[in-house]
């Protein structure tokens, strides 16, 4: 096979984490050594580091990016009766966690062109049980904070972010996660900056709402004693093992989201005009998380791209208001997600890809959808 004919991987894991395997196998061999892992001391490190990097004022590791959101709507008093606005178009987790605090989705539309929750389709969704808007910065790219936020300030809203596929990310010069009232990161591996299994942090500007958040994931255990509980908690606790590799591989987040960055710029250069790449707003730095674009004739495109052994992805071809489990929270119609389902496809997106290989992916591209 020729180098010019060789796979394309969607995302290479294997060289994101390849080069610090050294760092990794240390950085375990240090937490066999002292013995703590649950809340040792590389807990305590990353968590300052990653909020450092937010340019927030704290964060507390979790066990998974799920965790995140449904701890910060516990740890803000959402619940039964109360909804929450969320895009339709995200990963089912958003909408998961509001559900599991008792509280009930309000799904709305998404913007045509860059696929996030559209500010005023949430401003008209909210009524007397709205107690949030949680914003999903999709793709690696933030949402329209600045109009988001003016919407919640009107209504008296807190305003959540998701951002587990935004790491790095900023909109207006703010880093995502340093904005809303607080946000949920997902360390999940194939994140931009990914663990070696699961992870989460909440990352806030509100200290106390942080160290409520830290004792809800901890059994709801008193600040005071740790053999009293005043509070109805969970078990979500990032581990030490986990929280040292984060740290290893947040030195060099800025440089991989600089890699996605150069990568996209040449799909953006190179794509067939078939293909239609999701549009960055003028104010976002996005970090591509996900290459997404739109296509006609999904299936064959991808057909044609399996058998030329390109990886690709679909984030998400069923919208959260039409999904099965939902069904107790269907929607009006929601014209711009339901249309983007059917035609959204993802590229393969790694800090690693190299500039034959995006040429390699719009040149397969050209040949089926010509």
């Amino acid at each position: 096979m020729t180098a010019a004919n060789q796979p394309v991987p969607f995302l290479d894991l294997a060289g994101v984490n390849g080069a610090l395997r050294g760092d990794f196998e240390l950085a375990y061999a240090e937490v066999l050594e002292h013995g703590r892992f649950i809340n040792g001391p590389e807990v305590a490190r990353f968590e300052t580091e990653f909020a450092d990097y937010c340019q927030a004022a704290a964060c507390v590791g979790v066990g998974n990016g799920t965790d995140a959101l449904e701890l910060i709507l516990a740890g803000l008093g959402i619940g039964p009766g109360d909804e929450v606005i969320v895009p339709a178009n995200t990963f089912i987790a958003t909408a998961e966690a509001v559900c599991y605090v008792g509280a009930r989705p309000r799904f709305v539309d998404v913007l045509p062109d860059t696929l996030l929750l559209d500010p005023d389709a949430a401003d008209a969704a909210v009524n007397k049980n709205t107690a949030a808007i949680i914003g999903v910065h999709l793709f690696g790219q933030m949402v329209d904070t600045e109009r988001l936020l003016r919407v919640t300030a009107k209504h008296g809203l807190a305003f959540i972010e998701d951002a587990a596929q935004a790491h790095g990310a900023r909109f207006a010069g703010q880093r995502a996660g340093g904005v809303g009232v607080a946000a949920g990161f997902s360390f999940y591996p194939g994140k931009n900056l990914g663990a070696l299994g699961d992870g989460g942090a909440v990352v806030t500007q509100d200290a106390e709402l942080a160290d409520k958040i830290r004792r809800l994931a901890d059994h709801g255990r008193s600040a005071d004693s740790r053999f009293h509980h005043d509070l109805r908690g969970r078990n979500s606790r990032l581990d030490s093992v986990q929280a040292g590799a984060l740290s290893l591989k947040l030195r060099g987040l800025d440089q991989g989201n600089k890699g996605r960055v150069r990568a996209w710029e040449q799909y953006l250069a190179e794509l067939p005009e078939q293909v239609r790449p999701v549009t960055r707003h003028a104010k976002a730095e996005a970090v591509y998380h996900l290459a997404v674009v739109e296509v006609d004739n999904r299936e064959k495109v991808c057909a044609g791209l399996t058998e030329a052994g390109i990886g690709w992805g679909l984030h998400y071809p069923v919208p959260c208001h039409l999904d099965a489990a939902y069904g107790d929270y269907r929607a009006e119609s929601l014209p711009v997600a339901e249309r983007a389902a059917e035609r959204i496809l993802s590229l393969p997106m790694s800090p690693t890809l190299s500039e034959r290989q995006v040429a390699r992916v719009c040149e397969v591209l050209r040949s089926v959808t010509e």
